[in-house]
């Protein structure tokens, strides 16, 4: 497979899972008030008690676990989906798949959701990505988003064509994104959805996510939300290809043109492909009350969902970044000042820029896991801080400060990054750890140093204003 087609795959895999309306990059992504007229709604189903139809799926007295608003998990439908489903039969598989999701993960629906099936241009209109300067600087110093773009532009152009369902837990409700001429439901985005719904009713997704303030933060707990969703809809699928009648999924499905974004999608994807087999690894370790307890105290670093089998007690060092600018370059106004990237990002950017093998990422190492994020250049991170800095007359830099395991894990992130800023990116050496992007998105002077365990990159326009950005000190 050549790379091209490798990413196409990873886009494609990505739409299929869905997501909830915060994504897993920096930029945020909500959704407009209101709803579009275009869009169909499937009202929330009712419960009733049966009177017995002799059928074996008579209605319980009271609530049961596998059986939602009329239905069992294990129940046929009469339904016809090759020209999408109407009202009654999206109503019906709603309240099964409600069933099957309550049945797999052992947890209680506490009230019905609403689900809504629209086109990918309301779609496109409902949602809405921001992200601000501070977000600028960020991807650009991962080496992911130059300067003749913005980040904005990016995700809304990746989520607008890509995505095909979210829940919305300021709505408590899922929007499935439809490409097909008649509005079809796709069983998987439905399932992973409806998962999410379940989260919230059960653990709250605001609560987890809330106290996460960097980007390893938010990746680290969409780890854990992203996995339960995605574990859970992977055992609904071989529940289909084995013992369960599933109604067909739709052969549309969207597409997108990566435009040399390979390495975003990477970084944004990581929550999605190493998310469920760290839940797969809580599972096994304690059962479904296990994977419950995490929502309590979820994950705080990727690097503990990449790596779910390592000491759970296991921490990253706090890294700071002093601030030693002058002149007219400051921090943005942000506190704390700066973030913390995290072991997934770094890999991206690895990856991305031509540090490691295209086809690495196609060989994951463990059952549930989509993709192999653990290569030896950034497997031995143990903490970072990346610190934007601006100028009064609106120029940027940064100062990306990391800690590595050992010193021989430091010298090898700072041998690949320099690498990697003159092989992809066509820096020119200057002497004393000095290298010059001379033109293009990234054209900017590094400069690289290693003590010990630590590795510091800062970034200036200039070589002239390094150090206006971030002095040398001891």
């Amino acid at each position: 497979m050549r790379p091209f087609a490798l990413v196409a795959a990873l886009l494609v895999v990505l739409a299929g899972c869905g997501g909830v309306a915060d994504s897993p990059a920096e930029p945020t992504t909500t959704a407009k008030p209101g709803t579009d007229p275009t869009a169909t709604a499937t009202p929330a189903p009712t419960t009733t008690t049966g009177a017995g139809s002799g059928d074996g799926y008579d209605d319980p007295a009271t609530d049961r676990l596998g059986w939602e608003a009329g239905r069992w998990y294990d129940e046929p439908l009469s339904t016809n989906a090759s020209n999408g489903l109407n009202r009654s039969e999206r109503r019906a598989v709603v309240a099964r798949t409600m069933a099957r999701v309550e049945r797999l993960r052992g947890l209680e629906f506490e009230s019905s959701v609403p689900v809504a099936v629209v086109d990918r241009e309301t779609y496109r209109r409902q949602e809405n990505v921001t992200a601000t300067g501070f977000d600028e600087v960020v991807w650009e110093a991962l080496l992911l988003v130059g300067e003749d773009r913005s980040v904005e532009t990016v995700f809304e152009s990746f989520y607008g064509a890509s995505v095909q369902g979210s829940y919305r837990p300021s709505e408590a409700r899922v929007v499935l994104v439809s490409d097909a001429a008649q509005p079809a439901v796709d069983r998987r985005t439905l399932a992973h959805e409806l998962v999410h719904a379940l989260q919230d009713q059960q653990f709250d997704l605001d609560r987890v996510r809330e106290g996460a303030t960097t980007r390893d933060e938010r990746l680290a707990r969409q780890g854990l939300i992203e996995g339960d969703a995605g574990y859970v809809t992977t055992l609904y699928e071989r529940r289909c290809e084995s013992n369960w009648t599933c109604v067909p999924r739709p052969s549309t499905g969207p597409g997108a043109s990566l435009d040399g974004d390979a390495g975003v999608y990477v970084a944004a994807y990581q929550p999605y492909s190493d998310g469920p087999a760290f839940v797969h690894h809580l599972r096994e370790r304690g059962g479904w009350a296990a994977v419950n307890a995490a929502y309590a105290a979820p994950p705080t670093t990727a690097t503990a969902v990449i790596h779910p089998e390592r000491d759970p007690d296991w921490s990253p060092r706090s890294v700071r970044v002093p601030d030693r600018s002058a002149g007219n370059w400051s921090q943005f106004d942000r506190s704390p000042p700066g973030t913390t990237v995290g072991e997934a990002s770094l890999f991206a950017t690895v990856w991305a820029n031509g540090g490691v093998e295209t086809f690495h990422l196609q060989r994951p190492s463990r059952p549930y896991r989509a993709y192999n994020y653990t290569h030896p250049t950034t497997a031995g991170w143990a903490g970072d801080r990346l610190v934007p800095y601006r100028s009064a007359d609106g120029r940027t830099g940064y100062v990306l400060r990391t800690e590595w395991a050992t010193a021989d894990d430091a010298a090898a992130f700072a041998a690949a990054y320099r690498s990697l800023l003159r092989e992809r990116r066509g820096a020119e050496r200057r002497g004393d750890g000095v290298l010059v992007v001379p033109t293009g998105p990234y054209a900017d002077a590094f400069r690289v140093t290693r003590d010990g365990r630590t590795v510091t990159v800062v970034n200036a326009p200039t070589v002239g204003t390094l150090d206006a950005v971030h002095a040398e000190g001891d």
